[in-house]
């Protein structure tokens, strides 16, 4: 069963003991980070969390929502996370070329159907509008995660944007720093639709309205992650993954939809006009600084919410976090299709020791000689797994699960004049 508001899940993870409340005045500036920082680096990442008094804001805080392998499993409808590459094998029909041909297809092609977003006339992210100099952003208990960061940031966000040639909606997750009362700034960079779909905006000398949806159902955490998934089609996937299409409504002051069930949703446009802004240092999912940038500035011209909204939040740190933990389930999720490409995989895995994203451990049943260097190749080629820094392949009978495991076969076997293999590429926009 999907969850349809966020306060359904928290009411499940209450039911399980996956959630604490904070009942004491907690300060949204560091404080808030600190406390979340610690509870995710327990054992199994720690209880989620529930701040119901932020200071100088009435609307509770919710991090490390997804901080656990129990809490994911909670979230998607599962037992285990060792689930969702079956689920996924499942869309992989031959014919149609496979899930990500089957996406660009009809709806009604290959049973995706159900899964297909739809636009509803009234939402409960809108019982509460205001517009122009009712426009705060200072109102909303958004966190300030490190010593180093001038302004807070929103880190849980859907932001949602729309290609203006073919009208399809993208939507993405990336920081956005707040800069005044009605301004943000969005650290974006080249990989990400939004970013290209601004780039057209202004070639074109045309206003470019984006929405900021925070909450619903905790799975958008996921959705939004999934970046082996065509930008185009992530509300389809959304609906793959809650096993039941998402409800839209059209914002108040922009022609885009937003997710009906969001907590809050922020409104605006960047003028094509105006020069970007140098945006100060924030947190990074690494560990680390993003380094300073000029940035385009979102002009906010709505702020919606529930009548009691929450506000969530992932506190970017080094690993374990919460973003290291939805990794492991975007992880899982790659896994049926990266085999679709390369039969001779038999697992793969992004240990927390990477940040999830900078060291690969693979396992593939060889059958040639050199067959270890073919798969890299093809890894290194893919859209999946294209900008990973480090990839480690090793036999099948090598559980990379267990990163012990996998050390010891490279230290038992590995001739380094022979299997180390360095070569230049590309790498992520954030790496530090």
């Amino acid at each position: 069963m999907p969850h349809e508001f966020l306060s359904d899940f928290l009411s499940r993870l209450r039911d399980a003991g996956e959630l604490v409340r904070v009942a004491a005045p907690v300060d949204t500036g560091l404080e808030i980070a600190a406390i979340t920082d610690r509870v995710s680096k327990s054992p199994g990442g720690g209880p989620a969390l529930l701040f119901e008094k932020p200071r100088n804001s009435s609307i509770p805080v919710v991090t490390n929502l997804l901080g656990s392998r129990r809490r994911l499993c909670l979230a998607l409808g599962i037992d285990s996370l060792d689930q969702l590459p079956e689920k996924m094998s499942r869309l992989l029909q031959p014919e149609s070329g496979g899930w990500l041909e089957a996406l660009k297809l009809v709806p009604s092609m290959n049973g995706l159907t159900r899964f297909a977003p739809r636009v509803i006339k009234t939402a409960v992210c809108q019982q509460v509008v205001k517009l122009g100099r009712d426009v705060n952003l200072w109102d909303l208990p958004i966190p300030r995660c490190w010593p180093d960061e001038v302004n807070p940031v929103i880190t849980a966000a859907q932001v949602i944007t729309r290609d203006h040639a073919t009208g399809m909606h993208h939507v993405g997750r990336f920081p956005l720093q707040v800069i005044n009362q009605q301004q943000l700034a969005p650290h974006w960079h080249r990989n990400h639709a939004g970013y290209h779909d601004w780039e057209t905006a202004v070639r074109e000398q045309r206003q470019f309205p984006i929405a900021v949806a925070l909450g619903g159902d905790p799975v958008h955490a996921i959705m939004t992650a999934a970046s082996f998934v065509s930008p185009a089609d992530t509300l389809l996937f959304g609906g793959f993954l809650r096993g039941t299409g998402l409800d839209l409504v059209k914002g108040r002051t922009i022609e885009l939809e937003v997710p009906a069930a969001s907590e809050i949703v922020l409104e605006g446009y960047i003028d094509y006009a105006e020069t970007t802004a140098d945006a100060s240092p924030i947190a990074g999912g690494s560990g680390y600084y993003q380094p300073p940038e000029a940035l385009p500035v979102i002009n906010i011209t709505a702020v919606t919410h529930r009548a009691n909204p929450l506000c969530p939040a992932i506190i970017p740190a080094g690993p374990p976090s919460e973003d290291s933990w939805i990794a492991l389930a975007i992880e899982r999720l790659s896994l049926a299709i990266i085999r679709s490409i390369i039969p001779e995989i038999v697992d793969i895995h992004q240990p927390f020791s990477g940040a999830s994203r900078n060291l690969l451990f693979v396992s593939i049943r060889k059958e040639n000689p050199l067959q270890a260097r073919q798969v890299l190749h093809a890894l290194w080629g893919s859209r999946l797994l294209g900008l990973t820094k480090m990839i480690v392949i090793v036999d099948a009978d090598v559980n990379v699960q267990h990163e012990d495991a996998v050390w010891f076969a490279v230290g038992s076997h590995v001739n380094p004049g022979r299997d180390l293999i360095v070569d230049d590429g590309p790498i992520p926009m954030d790496d530090h």
